[in-house]
């Protein structure tokens, strides 16, 4: 059982400076595909508009739509503002656009980890980071912090799959379960979407390695997923063509021993809404024909969704709890 009042005593006491070393990749920041160069400790910023501070929308226990992550007692969320793609379709789009003014989102490293203790208290020992790319310094200062304070859970790397490989490398023997997404087999629907016409093979790059790290292996225990590798779609409107492509090439390229979550819980945000695809939820025939797609590339674990999920995973940031309704 976790004392929280004692493990503030030792956060209070912890050297900032030693994690924030870890902020150094910053300085030319080239740490997602977007390779933007600047100097993020300086307060320039690239394409996701973030610097070099701790900025999180949210700290929040999260009962989440795959039960091998949340688990009985769900997992502690951390959601970092801004993001190295601008999906049109983000359910996230109030914590995620990068033309939004997150100053008040600024934390201190302190304060971070004092949040995580209280949330891991009521009983949860996982700790995800959810759009993390952008941030994978803090990350690791984050992390690391944890662990010399005596905490040992288990580190989530929840991400939009748009991530290098050197990066990915730098989190080996750190992260115990990687769950990214591998949005778009298309190059013209990534572009369209997300403005990154790269994101196919970027992302086949990005899962290799995570598959190079950990294998097939999903090993649980009490309930929560504490090793492997799950990687979700969300299947949109119009674009059964892109889901399965993607299907393939995950068959193709990794290996079809992996649990998959498909998901068909797409709902329009009110940026789309004049999309005429993307302005329409998910007809339940495109989900099944990908549904039975994976079957037939022969991919036999993971999830699929009941076509109400559409509105039951909608957060509202505005909320301290943003999931509180779910």
């Amino acid at each position: 059982m976790i004392n929280k009042h004692e493990i503030y005593g030792v956060i209070d006491s912890l050297d900032e400076g030693k994690y924030l070393a870890e902020l150094e990749p910053l300085r030319s920041c080239t740490i997602c595909p977007r390779k933007c160069g600047v100097n993020r400790l300086a307060g320039e910023t690239g394409y996701c508009r973030a610097d070099a501070s701790f900025t999180v929308s949210s700290i929040c226990r999260h009962m989440g739509e795959e039960p091998v992550i949340s688990g009985p007692r769900g997992i502690c969320n951390v959601f970092f503002t801004q993001c190295n793609l601008q999906c049109l379709y983000c359910q996230n789009y109030q914590i995620s656009r990068n033309d939004g003014d997150y100053r008040d989102c600024r934390m201190e490293l302190k304060d971070v980890l004092r949040n995580i203790v209280d949330i891991m208290a009521a009983g949860t020992n996982m700790v995800g980071f959810v759009s993390p790319t952008h941030y994978v310094p803090q990350v690791k200062a984050i992390m690391a912090a944890l662990k010399d304070v005596g905490l040992d859970p288990v580190f989530v790397y929840n991400t939009n799959g748009y991530d290098t490989v050197e990066t990915l490398r730098s989190l080996e023997g750190h992260i115990q379960v990687y769950m990214p997404d591998f949005k778009y087999s298309s190059p013209e629907l990534a572009r369209h979407c997300s403005g990154a016409e790269d994101y196919p093979e970027a992302a086949l790059r990005a899962h290799k390695e995570m598959y190079q790290q950990i294998g097939s292996a999903f090993i649980t225990m009490g309930g929560y997923l504490i090793r492997g590798i799950l990687i979700r779609h969300l299947v949109l409107p119009g674009h059964t063509g892109n889901s399965i492509g993607v299907l393939r090439m995950i068959a193709r390229e990794i290996s079809t021993n992996l649990h998959i979550s498909l998901m068909s819980q797409y709902y329009p945000n009110p940026r789309v809404m004049d999309d005429p695809r993307l302005g329409k939820t998910l007809h339940p025939g495109d989900y099944y024909r990908v549904v039975e797609a994976m079957e037939a590339l022969g991919f036999t674990k993971g999830w699929v969704q009941e076509m109400s999920s559409a509105r039951t995973y909608n957060p509202d940031f505005r909320r301290q709890h943003p999931f509180e309704s779910m």
